[in-house]
């Protein structure tokens, strides 16, 4: 399972406390901690107005890559952005994202074009997120087939299904799965992400819900998850999952981490 540390994120308050006191150490500290936790890659959003966002996610990129030696996943809704700041990144890593809107795929796709970068593709376009699966999977498709112009092979690729809040779609985590599923049968390929707490949103017993989702997720395929390393909880439950649907040899991963005191019952 790919890992992208989720928690350099100015929509997290103390994130964006921190952004605002121009606070170097407590980024540092939160790049370090996920890597330490067992990120592969460090997810760095600014999450501020367009007008300084250049500025924003440039001074945390550097922060992270001076801090560790993780690729980056690049996070902005504004292609423009991430394009002016790509050059600033030390190695290949991820970019989040292209979907359907407007024109991101036409800046995104030849920014990465020839490289070694990697790109999350959302299921969704300027409707928003299609309330069935079979839109979907037609808009994986077509971000697929756009991809492909550019020579980038779906290996490159991590679709996104997007799942909504159980409470208001009471079907959200079935049709990610449906999506995930039909998506991984066209490409065998591809690679598939979510971010795991959108599940939950609305509903008591939160963090309960995404490790139930995480569970299924992963028996269902899924490669890579976009979540915070750092809770213990979260962390045992990702690597419970892969032991118990056989996708880690011997329980390697499992045993060394219980090992090193990195998963296990929460210590507070």
């Amino acid at each position: 399972m790919v890992i992208i540390g989720e928690k350099i994120n100015g929509a997290i308050p103390s994130v964006q406390k921190a952004i605002a006191q121009r606070n170097e150490n407590f980024i540092r500290d939160l790049a370090i901690k996920q890597v330490e936790a067992g990120a592969d890659y460090i997810d760095v959003c600014a999450g501020t107005t367009p007008d300084v966002e250049f500025e924003t996610l440039k001074w945390l990129m550097d922060l992270v890559q001076d801090a560790v030696d993780k690729p980056l996943c690049i996070d902005s809704p504004h292609p423009t952005i991430i394009e002016q700041v790509f050059e600033y990144a030390q190695q290949p890593g991820i970019i989040n994202s292209v979907s359907g809107e407007g024109n991101k795929c036409e800046v995104i796709y030849p920014l990465i074009q020839g490289t070694q970068w990697q790109v999350i593709a959302l299921t969704c376009d300027s409707r928003g997120i299609p309330a069935d699966v079979q839109t979907r999977i037609d808009i994986a498709k077509s971000l697929v087939e756009k991809a492909q112009k550019y020579d980038i092979k779906p290996e490159r690729i991590y679709i996104d299904p997007l799942v909504v809040a159980l409470a208001t779609d009471y079907q959200a985590a079935q049709k990610f799965v449906e999506t995930l599923t039909a998506v991984k049968q066209l490409y065998p390929d591809i690679k598939t992400t979510a971010g795991l707490s959108n599940i939950s949103f609305g509903m008591p017993l939160r963090k309960t819900i995404n490790h139930a989702f995480l569970t299924v997720a992963i028996f269902a395929g899924m490669d890579s998850a976009i979540m915070d390393p750092c809770n213990r909880e979260t962390k045992t439950a990702l690597l419970s999952a892969e032991a118990i649907a056989g996708r880690d040899k011997y329980c390697r991963n499992f045993l060394n981490a219980y090992r090193k005191g990195l998963i296990g019952p929460s210590r507070f």
